[in-house]
């Protein structure tokens, strides 16, 4: 008999290629359904069951693509034990495990056995799949690898097969009624052949004997199943928390800093012309800008130099270096514009291993000071140098051997503690958040930002909720990518021009899709906007002021050194020898190019 099966998860792992014993890196399953199938496609039973989380919380992306929250799961859910054990018993009156991309289901389910009992039953089974070359073959859908069809997804073989689509994709109770439905009619076209799954030409004749007329679906309850997935991402969102009715917040009393911002010299990711960067921020009133270039730290001198240009700046400089060094008794001046050099990196588990695409998570760090300058130059190098695989990679060990000096803020989505709040689970998010904490103290900042998507109005929730209870303060970030918004479209086909794509092509995840960004509010916003998104949250404004009062200005331009060397009495200038210039080395070498 046919065992036709069907899985939804925390996520996905890490490394698709770990072994399913490493029970950290493989998800945790949170639903598990099947049907068995007799060899003549008679339908003999149907399972379905939400397992307890225990021990483990279901991420919001997750419970966004299959609606199963936590809380739904902990009052719906069974023991794992008791699933499994189902699971088992039905599994031993078939011979074939049936499944689409049956591989990942496979491994989640077996590493679910590695974790309750420390072996996997289901490597006893054959297993057949139905995504595969034949069925791409037989879909014909453009996008594949090497100019080949590409793999189908479960809805698209469905409305190949049926010419139509079906209800509520990713239950695993319906997917497992498409999949069974696409399974056996993939047999009585004799798309699976019998000799592909051992069987001879009698059974097919039987199995079409039975089964004349395309396969049916047996009839689920959809209707059911669409109010308990709405229940569960109703419950999933009801933690985020709506913002409170806004203060009577004037743009023109905030100190107001943008400390996330990538500059064209984020290669073939951002459009932003660092001096224009610069003249917007000033323009605009705010109280300095940081430049935050994605692994590298190219634009730092061009940056540095717009930042001393601004009128007193360089006076300041100089008065407080001044101060400093006692040579004179005055109290240091404040800094009319201040530039922050900072870089976002890319921090994985090991920054040695290329064994394994790591690209990490991104984290924001600001240099306080030319020491903490140093400090991510000698960073952003070894990232370079040594930790490329894919993209400049750097790890927490190497990090803290040059921590001296730098202000850490959490990042955006792709930042450790988003991530793994929203995709993983909130243990770990909160295991690397103390991490952080005590690594940097009062220099580690949340970073809340408002591009007005789902995702981070979930997680800035729970960043506000982690604030309070560690003593965090917290930040107001745009993470810009581009200066305007009319920017938008000239930044999105710089992303098709680093994709080698087409900017016909759809936005979105897999083959037949390319890379965009969601929306257009990756942009430099004026203080007045920033202040409007955050006025539930003006000392999310105000903190950006307490990050510039840590830093320090510092120039980076300096006369190039060359060595003193002689030249002939014929050329020598005394006035060199008064103001210190260069006329008679210049004279010399004019007369040696000449010559």
């Amino acid at each position: 008999m046919f065992l036709i099966f069907d899985t939804e998860t925390t996520g996905f792992p890490k490394d698709w290629n770990a072994p399913i014993t490493d029970l950290d890196n493989w998800p945790r399953v949170v639903q598990l359904a099947w049907q068995i199938h007799d060899e003549e496609g008679a339908l003999v039973e149907v399972q379905d069951h939400i397992i307890y989380p225990d021990g483990f919380d279901i991420p919001f992306n997750a419970t966004k693509v299959h609606g199963i929250s936590t809380e739904r799961a902990k009052n719906e859910g069974k023991p794992l034990e008791e699933v499994l054990a189902l699971f088992e018993e039905s599994l031993s009156k078939c011979d074939y495990l049936i499944g689409h991309n049956v591989n990942f289901d496979l491994n989640v389910t077996g590493c679910e056995y590695y974790r309750v009992k420390g072996e996997n039953p289901l490597e006893a089974k054959l297993s057949i799949d139905s995504c595969t070359e034949t069925t791409a073959e037989l879909c014909q859908l453009s996008g594949g690898r090497g100019g080949r069809y590409k793999l189908p997804k479960l809805e698209e073989l469905h409305k190949h097969l049926f010419d139509e689509g079906f209800d509520e994709a990713h239950n695993a109770a319906f997917d497992v009624e498409a999949t069974a439905r696409v399974f056996l009619e993939l047999i009585r076209l004799e798309v699976i052949t019998p000799e592909s799954i051992g069987k001879d030409s009698a059974f097919i004749s039987r199995f079409k004997e039975a089964n004349p007329q395309r396969i049916e679906a047996i009839g689920l309850a959809v209707d059911d199943a669409k109010k308990k997935r709405a229940e569960g991402l109703g419950k999933a969102k009801a933690d985020i928390t709506n913002a409170s009715k806004a203060q009577s917040l004037h743009a023109a009393d905030v100190e107001f800093a943008h400390l996330h911002n990538h500059t064209q010299f984020s290669i073939l990711q951002a459009t932003t012309v660092i001096n224009d960067l610069v003249n917007a921020a000033l323009d605009n009133g705010h109280a300095g800008v940081a430049i935050t270039d994605l692994g590298n730290m190219m634009g730092a001198f061009h940056f540095n130099r717009a930042i001393m240009s601004v009128p007193g700046n360089r006076e300041a400089y100089e008065h407080n270096a001044q101060v400093k060094a006692g040579e004179i008794d005055e109290p240091l001046k404040e800094y009319p514009f201040v530039g922050v050099i900072g870089c976002e990196f890319f921090i994985c588990e090991d920054r040695l291993d290329r064994t394994k695409k790591d690209d990490g998570y991104q984290i924001v760090i600001l240099a306080k000071n030319k020491n903490g300058y140093h400090n991510l130059a000698k960073l952003s190098s070894e990232g370079m140098l040594n930790g490329y695989y894919y993209v400049p990679r750097i790890d927490k060990g190497f990090l803290l051997e040059h921590k001296e000096d730098l202000i850490v803020l959490s990042g955006g989505l792709r930042g450790e503690i988003q991530h793994l709040y929203l995709n993983v689970g909130e243990s770990q998010a909160r295991e690397a958040l103390e991490w952080w904490k005590d690594q940097f103290d009062d220099d580690f900042y949340l970073e809340l930002n408002r591009h007005g998507l789902e995702e981070e109005n979930h997680v800035n929730a729970q960043l506000l909720k982690y604030a309070q209870e560690y003593g965090i303060k917290y930040v107001a970030a745009n993470n810009t990518f581009y200066l305007t918004q009319e920017n938008a479209e000239a930044h999105d086909i710089l992303l098709c021009v680093k994709e080698g794509a087409q900017k016909s092509t759809p936005i979105g995840r897999g083959r037949g899709f390319r890379y965009g960004f969601p929306n257009q509010e990756f942009y430099f916003k004026t203080k007045e906007e920033m202040v409007e998104l955050f006025a539930d949250l003006p000392e999310a404004l105000h903190t950006t002021k307490e990050i510039l009062d840590k830093v320090e200005l510092y120039p980076l331009e300096r006369n190039v050194l060359l060595p003193a060397f002689e030249i002939p009495e014929a050329f020598q200038d005394p006035q060199d020898k008064i103001d210190g210039g260069q006329r008679g080395e210049n004279a010399f070498l004019r007369h040696l190019t000449f010559e």
